[in-house]
């Protein structure tokens, strides 16, 4: 028997694909291609192949397979949970969805970030009891701090520390008292904020030296780990003072206000500046400044000048005036500026209106005339008497020079008597 078949019959046989293989279907209005998946070959998922058609009959019209909602989602973009959460950002994951693990890491971030070390530390706080507490009541379910950092692989020390922690914030009344917490009980925990005002990172804060420091990180608004952990580390504080200038304008703060109420360290930087030539010379120039401005400030403030010869007078309003003018202009400098040839000038523009004062004034310039005379011969009387004439004869020291010089001495002494009487007599 012939068959006579058909042309279009004779194309490649395609085997169909298996019933979990994902077909691509194209869509005429996208160059995109949309998957979808194949139900399984299950009498379950409604009626089989209908019956083969008769030899010569027209096959039914089968109505065109359009993809369903689910087949317009692009797999990748709705996986992908980033994205998702970049495009639309009040999108939370459904937790069911995703790997348990991950959901508990994610939890137990979300607990740290709110309450920093307190998370860890009311896990201390209700599962250990230090050694020398009664076994009473809930506390038998509780262990060592040794077993307790054995079970956690750390130190004792370091489990301890967030047992002292939570210790203090109890006497604060910031959590409760380690008595009424039961092993495994969540409770609602301060802010991660607070938690380093009571935790002492390092052993060196429960020493008299660390608790000093502590105290003063507290003072000046740190905290207190910060402070122990560049106190544990001088050659780390040595480096950052060398390289960066604002570090070492801080320590020199810190070092003169030390110095205020430290002796020791007084004479310390006095012993090791007397040392140094170069910083002995600018500690001589600073000083030399220093006085300056002070002679400046004292006429300001007081209203007196202090002449040549020691006397203080009230100082004339022109002097006063022009003082305040370069004290203000002193005080206006900035650290970093060199005050001493400012100072250097304003000390000379005083000086001399002094020195105009006391010209202009007859009786004030007779007074200033008779006391520096007084002032010389008080000098040089002072000097005569420290004269030992008795190693002169003793030591056989003499030489014709001294008495030479002695003999013009006398003359100069005789010739100023003279003329003193005369003045006496005149007047």
């Amino acid at each position: 028997m012939t068959i006579a078949l058909d042309p279009s019959d004779t194309s490649p046989v395609v085997p169909a694909p298996a019933a979990s293989e994902p077909v691509a279907v194209e869509r005429p209005d996208s160059a995109e291609e949309f998957w979808v998946q194949q139900p399984e070959a299950s009498a379950a998922t409604g009626p089989g192949p209908g019956p083969e058609p008769e030899p010569g009959a027209e096959p039914e019209p089968r109505a065109e397979e359009t993809p369903g909602p689910d087949a317009a989602l692009d797999t990748d973009a709705a996986l992908d949970t980033d994205a998702a959460l970049d495009t639309e950002p009040g999108l939370v994951p459904d937790p069911a969805a995703l790997d348990p693990v991950v959901v508990r890491d994610a939890q137990d971030f979300g607990v740290y970030a709110r309450t920093g070390g307190w998370a860890f530390a009311l896990k201390v706080a209700r599962s250990v009891r230090p050694g020398g507490q009664p076994a009473e009541g809930t506390a038998r379910r509780k262990v060592s701090a040794k077993a307790f950092a054995e079970l956690a692989g750390c130190s004792p020390e370091r489990v301890m520390r967030h047992y002292k922690a939570w210790d203090m914030a109890a006497d604060d009344g910031l959590v409760p008292q380690f008595e009424v917490l039961v092993p495994g009980e969540d409770i609602e925990l301060p802010d991660a904020d607070v938690w380093h005002s009571y935790y002492a990172s390092r052993n060196s804060a429960t020493s008299v030296r660390g608790q000093a420091i502590s105290a003063a990180a507290e003072a000046e608004g740190i905290r207190p780990t910060k402070a122990l952990e560049v106190a544990e580390n001088p050659t780390a504080l040595r480096a950052a003072i060398l390289a960066d200038p604002g570090t070492a304008e801080a320590a020199r703060g810190a070092l003169l206000d030390r110095m205020k109420e430290d002796p020791a360290l007084q004479t310390e930087m006095a012993r090791a500046i007397a040392r140094t030539d170069d910083l002995k010379k600018a500690v001589a120039s600073e000083a030399k400044a220093a006085d300056r401005i002070g002679y400046v400030r004292q006429i300001v403030e007081n209203g007196q000048i202090k002449t040549p010869a020691g006397q203080t007078v009230e100082a004339p309003a022109e002097l006063r005036a022009e003082a305040e003018r370069h004290l203000s202009l002193l005080d206006e400098l900035d650290d970093s500026e060199e005050a001493g040839e400012w100072a250097g000038e304003a000390y000379d523009t005083v000086k001399g209106l002094v020195a105009k004062a006391v010209e202009e004034d007859p009786a004030l310039r007779v007074q200033e005339r008779r006391t520096k005379f007084y002032n010389s011969l008080q000098k040089a009387t002072k000097v005569f008497e420290e004269l030992t004439l008795d190693e002169v004869m003793e030591e056989d020291i003499y030489e014709a020079d001294m008495l030479q010089r002695l003999e013009a001495l006398q003359e100069a002494i005789g010739s100023c008597i003279s003329a003193l009487r005369k003045a006496t007599t005149a007047s």
